[in-house]
């Protein structure tokens, strides 16, 4: 395996670990979390209180990964493009599915009420002009190894072009950027740091994309969370990005949460995705975004052997043949 194959797999392999470690504490604060489990330490299933993931066994993977992996089905069938009805087709196809088997992992908000104006017969360029949560940001993982994040304007127009039909704002453009970037970037063969100057400069660009809506800039809470932990102890260090950061689905919450963990990680996919579960909020998508990233910059070879032997086994994953078709995308666009 070569080195960027590696990687590849990495980062969706990484963007699950997190994504299933952080199911059963989702929605929850992080003090009951610390009632409950004390510090969650590897795999636990849903909670049954828990109303999004009670019954979903120890390893399960929700929505972030699901719908990553559209958006990567989507990108590969189509020579590297998204046609935003599409998506938006498959979208509530996959919620029609979760429905029909009984979950409650269903769309967030933004999406939700985008496809619902899609339905109503609302352009897709209409559609997403008020999408500011994360939903963009936690699919977006596929493009990131698809294409190159330079030169940077046309890797931000693969980047809108996921986003348009449901986060088409400055917003949820900028967030989706950040994270796709940083995951460009370590495909390539960037370190941590790497990943970090790459996100916050997309983001920035990002941000002049879509319809503009109220916010904090998500460049400027990127390089303010990962400087917030920087040499704290973890514990304290999680309950400032609770305290301060926030964990909910805004974006201006939840992708620096994801950076901060990152950062007081150092880069290690595992503990970084130990970490975000240990939030709770939208830990599922936290950790889904900081082990994407994390794995992009390690590869596979740095997950725990453990930790893939589960996900494949308890999601039927195979991410390798998908991990293939998007790097025969990012070697057509660097020819």
């Amino acid at each position: 395996m070569n080195h960027q194959h590696d990687r590849a797999l990495g980062a969706l392999y990484g963007l699950a670990m997190g994504d299933a470690l952080g199911m059963p504490t989702q929605i929850m604060s992080r003090a009951s979390i610390v009632a409950r489990f004390g510090t969650v330490t590897g795999f636990e299933p849903g909670p049954e209180d828990n109303p999004v993931s009670a019954g979903m066994p120890a390893g399960s993977v929700t929505d972030d990964t699901d719908q990553a992996v559209i958006v990567g089905r989507l990108l590969t069938g189509s020579g590297g493009r998204i046609e935003p009805l599409r998506l938006a087709h498959e979208l509530l196809e996959w919620e029609r599915a979760m429905k029909a088997k009984g979950s409650f992992d269903l769309l967030g908000p933004s999406t939700k009420a985008a496809l619902e104006a899609v339905s109503r017969g609302v352009p897709p360029e209409e559609a997403g002009k008020a999408g500011a949560t994360n939903g963009a940001a936690m699919r977006i993982t596929p493009v990131g190894v698809a294409f190159p994040d330079t030169p940077l304007e046309p890797f931000l127009d693969r980047v809108a072009e996921a986003c348009q039909v449901t986060h088409d704002t400055s917003i949820g453009i900028a967030s989706a950027a950040a994270v796709a970037a940083a995951v460009s970037r370590g495909i390539d063969g960037g370190d941590l740091e790497d990943a970090f100057g790459a996100a916050v400069t997309a983001a920035a660009a990002g941000a002049e994309r879509g319809h503009w809506v109220a916010g904090a800039d998500i460049a400027a809470r990127i390089g303010w969370a990962v400087e917030l932990v920087r040499g704290l102890p973890e514990r304290q260090a999680l309950d400032r990005v609770c305290d301060l950061v926030g964990t909910s689905v805004a974006s201006q919450e939840s992708v620096p949460a994801a950076f901060a963990v990152l950062a007081l990680a150092e880069g290690e996919p595992w503990r970084a995705c130990l970490l975000a579960a240990n939030l709770g909020g939208d830990c599922d998508t936290i950790g889904a975004i900081a082990g994407a990233i994390a794995g992009a910059v390690s590869g596979a070879s740095g997950l725990p052997d453990e930790a893939l032997a589960t996900l494949r086994s308890v999601n039927g994953l195979d991410l390798e043949p998908l991990a293939t078709a998007l790097l025969a995308l990012r070697a057509g666009t660097a020819e």
